[in-house]
């Protein structure tokens, strides 16, 4: 799909005390951290009742190391969607989403990483909910550290989105480095995170959802 902004972004937007909320918030619900892993095994498994395997757990870790815990409430929404609104229009996008999925709080420590990837998927939701039927339009990345307190771990896009007749497109997305940044951008473009070499990065992931484009 040919567009003509990759990302659209708002610097030091969410302001520090609702992200040092976020980062508590995240850090005080150890029981619910977990591993953070791809989408080809938790996009329509149910992993309470069907873990996975040492081996899989292996193979995660080759392309993603981070650790996460889900959040899915009401006063987090509120700060972010109306960026995410606000970046739909002013990139021209205009995709029609009507549903966000759980907040994904992300802790990369020293090392941890996440490889080039894209958000979405070939096919929808199957599982039934409110997501059934819909795909990934929109996703959203929030730094809520302070760019003093870790190294590494920046964010980059590859605007090639993969293609292999076409030389790498990469883009160091420097902008959101103040905390309280946050980029918004379509979800089939490719991105990776780097790893992180000194302290612990803290983010802000949310996925919108759509149905498919017509």
């Amino acid at each position: 799909m040919n567009i003509s902004n990759y990302f659209w972004y708002f610097k030091s937007a969410i302001p520090p005390r609702i992200c040092d909320m976020i980062v508590r918030y995240g850090k005080a619900e150890k029981e619910r951290e977990v591993q953070a892993i791809t989408g080809g095994y938790g996009r329509d498994r149910d992993l309470e009742k069907n873990p996975l395997t040492e081996d899989e757990i292996k193979d995660v870790k080759k392309k993603r190391d981070s650790n996460i815990v889900w959040m899915n409430d009401r006063w987090i929404y509120k700060e972010i969607q109306p960026y995410v609104h606000q970046a739909n229009a002013n990139a021209g996008w205009n995709y029609e989403w009507d549903y966000s999925e759980q907040c994904q709080f992300t802790i990369y420590k020293k090392g941890q990483y996440y490889d080039w990837h894209c958000d979405s998927w070939d096919k929808p939701y199957m599982i039934e909910g409110p997501t059934k039927g819909k795909i990934r339009k929109l996703s959203v990345t929030v730094s809520l550290t302070d760019p003093k307190e870790y190294k590494g771990g920046e964010l980059e896009f590859d605007f090639r989105n993969e293609d292999p007749d076409k030389k790498p497109n990469i883009r160091t997305c420097t902008e959101i480095l103040p905390k309280g940044s946050l980029v918004v951008f379509p979800s089939f473009v490719w991105h990776r995170v780097k790893p992180v070499t000194k302290g612990v990065r803290y983010s802000l992931v949310i996925w919108n959802l759509g149905y498919p484009f017509k």
